[in-house]
């Protein structure tokens, strides 16, 4: 491992954002500071507005004149005019930022050379002010490959020769890791690439750093990179995407080269143990703690369907599990229809970890006996299958919770009448939930006013369209403990859903394993 040179910077950012009128949120700040935001509203933000506006239309023909007949396979020479035109663009887009309040900028020390350092990893990207070291530096990005084809924007984008990734082409994510490695193995000819994972906003925002797996792909090529860690050490967040009050008058906003980080032999052949290293590095610079957790559960734990996910909930590490099985994928939805129809065959008969594995289509691993472990309640080496749909739909279609309901109803019905019973329903939503207790009585009869003991799903459905908050009102009330503030560590995780069976020393193990 080798460190070399150190770069920081910080920069003061005076501003305020439109968004501050919202009544509910204006009671976090003195009536003088929203007088203050009230009049800068008014004043000063269509001033900024214009003169952002105009820089971003004054770059424009500078950016394609650079662009015209450029190739995308090589770099041109940086010749006289071209570098004139890469600090015209900087300028530029500095005054821009300054028009958006970014006043301060102190630097203290040097980016590394592309020779150096060929890869640039930054964190957290969890604002639309990350772009601010983009624009500084000229490193190049990855995004989709749709954002080219945006009028004005697209030519700004074009010009730092970003990898494009296709949505449309399966094959997209393979060519993205091949143009990484095929630019970070270029001696220095192509601009550094500049790649951002999130941080997994959970109790507030910007608490843990997200695991550097989501950017494997800039670690597979083997070569140094510089971790590049942004903070805002403003005491009231007000930019970050997740925050939701309102802005205030006086922003920070700083970011950390960090020494570059030259992989060992060990890491070269293992990208996943680089980013790691990587990940760690960082997170001790923002003194903040990481999580194993990925934006795809980041997205699980916050998706807005009719249930909100509790707080101690196992469907994240299932989720983890998920992933590493392969089986969420494109034709999950019909994965989905199969998985059901076959788990409806069963009628709720028990299967073997065997079993399990041949239902899944899957061979024998360490990973599938973790999986079958969520499951295996009793500890009698069986489970039910249907828990296991219950899970994945959710797990793939988060934002979607009746169509998850109608599938477990699907395989819990009984024939003659299509109804489920009282226990049914528990079982089906604290799977749903990942909880391992769950009081439904008061739901069950709230749907069920003939007093029958049987519910359909048209029955739920209905009940669901007329009272959409029914959860709050009969699973929240009546779980208290399950949608607050947890009362484990994660290092203690509690015991809960289809994971009952993991004691803390088994879940430290597992995760040892895994990583």
């Amino acid at each position: 491992m080798r460190f070399s040179m150190e770069m920081f910077v910080s920069i003061g950012h005076v501003g305020y954002y439109p968004s501050l009128l919202v009544c509910d949120c204006l009671l976090m700040l003195d009536c003088v500071c929203c007088l203050q935001i009230g009049v800068m509203t008014l004043t000063l933000f269509p001033i900024r507005l214009f003169v952002a506006a105009s820089m971003m239309l004054l770059a424009w023909p500078f950016a394609f004149i650079a662009t015209m007949g450029r190739s995308e396979e090589a770099v041109e020479p940086q010749c006289l005019w071209r570098r004139v035109v890469d600090i015209i663009l900087r300028t530029i887009m500095r005054v821009m930022w300054f028009a958006g309040g970014f006043h301060w900028i102190s630097v203290k020390g040097r980016q590394a050379l592309p020779a150096e350092a060929p890869i640039l990893t930054l964190a957290p990207h969890s604002s639309y002010f990350d772009a601010i070291p983009v624009t500084m530096t000229m490193a190049t990005i990855v995004m989709k490959a749709e954002s080219k084809d945006i009028p004005l924007w697209g030519t700004l984008i074009k010009y730092i020769r970003p990898v494009f990734v296709s949505r449309s082409d399966q094959d997209s994510r393979k060519k993205t890791v091949e143009e990484i490695k095929r630019r970070a193995h270029s001696g220095g000819e192509w601009p550094q690439v500049n790649l951002k994972p999130g941080y997994f906003n959970t109790v507030k925002n910007n608490t843990s750093l997200f695991h550097l797996l989501l950017l494997a792909g800039g670690f597979i090529p083997a070569v140094p990179v510089q971790p590049v860690v942004i903070r805002y050490p403003n005491k009231l967040d007000t930019i970050t995407w997740t925050w939701q009050g309102p802005g205030a008058v006086l922003v920070l906003f700083c970011f950390q080269f960090l020494p570059i980080y030259t992989p060992s032999e060990e890491e070269k052949r293992n990208p996943p143990l680089f980013a790691h290293n990587v990940r760690r590095l960082m997170a001790e610079a923002l003194e903040v703690p990481v999580t194993d957790y990925s934006f795809e559960d980041c997205q699980l734990a916050m998706a807005e369907g009719q249930f909100r996910l509790p707080v101690d909930t196992c469907l994240l590490e299932f989720a983890k599990l998920v992933r590493r099985l392969g089986l969420k994928r494109e034709s999950s939805d019909k994965l989905l229809k199969e998985y059901g129809k076959r788990a409806r065959k069963l009628q709720g008969q028990k299967q073997t970890l065997e079993e399990f594995a041949q239902f899944l289509d899957l061979p024998m691993s360490d990973v599938l006996r973790d999986m079958f472990a969520l499951f295996d309640e009793h500890e009698d080496g069986t489970v039910d299958i249907r828990e296991f749909v219950i899970a994945f739909s959710v797990v793939c279609r988060p934002a979607k919770t009746l169509e998850t309901i109608k599938l477990a109803f699907t395989m819990f019905e009984a024939e003659e009448d299509g109804a489920i019973t009282e226990d049914e329903l528990a079982c089906i939503l604290r799977t749903a939930l990942g909880v391992a207790e769950l009081r439904v009585s008061r739901l069950f009869s709230a749907i069920d006013v003939e007093d029958s003991g049987k519910l359909t799903f048209e029955m739920f459905r209905s009940f669901a369209e007329q009272r959409p908050d029914f959860a709050e009102e009969f699973l929240y009330a009546d779980n208290a403990g399950f949608w607050g503030t947890p009362t484990s560590s994660a290092s203690s995780p509690v015991s809960n859903g289809f994971c009952a069976d993991f004691t803390p020393s088994e879940h430290h193990a597992t995760h040892k394993k895994h990583d």
